[in-house]
């Protein structure tokens, strides 16, 4: 792993950017898809981009070799479990809440990655700006106004949604010396196997008339949000390292509020705002004191 410099930042950036603007988008795809339809059409979008690229490049794709468990369980944990459960929250919280409650990554991520890797330990600074970054999620839920006996449950079910990121993420390590677009499009590849029963089954999805609207949303999510997306986030992770990764979701509710707060009319109040630097001061310690070993 090696330290990140300008073009690394950038590309966290972009990534924040994208992910930022697919919360309220998975708001408007809620109105017409059950989450487990929306999950799987989202990765059937996702897959098709990524199968062109494969093909063009003349990639190899090894969903189903001698490597297929770490593949298959890769799909389960990294897209398709977070993408249901993420899909269940949002639709009964604020889009930007959701972004805002992705900012638990970092937390969960460094944790992992401090006993299941070997360069990328906890420090007391470091664990002092997740900590900090963390609190200003707990603010969040003193918030009546966004977060409420009604909804509390589905900001929990986006929060474990972030958690199974942290996790398909660690697995991801596995595989670092694959291919980006083998490794997306072959994890891409098992979600879909994942989701299709479970959406024939529990959501019967033949019965639902969706707007054009909420099949734009969906088509953004799955070929800009998570096939181009994700092949941004494998090659941060392979690089830069799983911790340096999951500072994208400190950097995700800037994006997530202005885009739920002009596009959406999502009222934004004064705790969501302290509750934002509190979160900024958690990246500014967490970052100047990430340093990471290069292997």
């Amino acid at each position: 792993m090696r330290e990140a410099n300008t073009f690394d930042l950038s590309l966290l950036i972009l990534l924040a950017i994208i992910w930022g603007s697919s919360f309220f988008n998975i708001k408007i795809a809620t109105y017409s898809y059950d989450p487990i339809t929306l999950a799987l059409v989202r990765v059937i979008f996702a897959s098709m981009p990524l199968l062109l690229i494969c093909k063009l490049r003349k990639i190899k794709i090894e969903a189903f070799t001698e490597n297929w468990k770490w593949y298959a369980l890769i799909g389960l944990c990294n897209i398709a479990i977070p993408f249901v459960l993420i899909a269940i929250g949002t639709a009964k919280i604020n889009s930007y809440l959701a972004a805002i409650l992705m900012s638990t990554t970092p937390l969960s991520g460094s944790i992992l990655a401090h006993f299941f890797t070997k360069n990328e330990k906890l420090s007391f600074y470091k664990s002092t700006g997740v900590l900090i970054g963390f609190s200003g999620i707990i603010l969040l839920f003193f918030d009546r106004v966004i977060i409420n006996s009604e909804n509390y449950i589905y900001a929990l079910i986006t929060i474990l949604g972030s958690t199974f990121y942290c996790i398909g993420g660690l697995l991801t390590l596995k595989l670092k010396n694959k291919k980006n677009e083998n490794v997306t499009t072959s994890t891409t590849l098992w979600s879909v196997l994942f989701l299709l029963p479970f959406s024939l089954i529990l959501e019967s999805p033949w019965n639902s008339e969706p707007t054009i609207a909420s099949t734009l949303s969906l088509l953004y999510l799955g070929v800009i949000a998570t096939g181009f997306a994700w092949l941004i986030r494998f090659r941060i992770l392979t690089v830069n390292g799983l911790v340096f990764q999951t500072q994208v979701a400190y950097l995700i509710p800037i994006f997530g509020i202005i885009f739920g707060y002009f596009l959406m009319n999502e009222i934004i109040t004064w705790r969501v705002l302290i509750s934002l630097v509190i979160i900024l001061i958690g990246i500014y310690i967490f970052k100047k004191n990430n340093k990471t070993i290069v292997s």
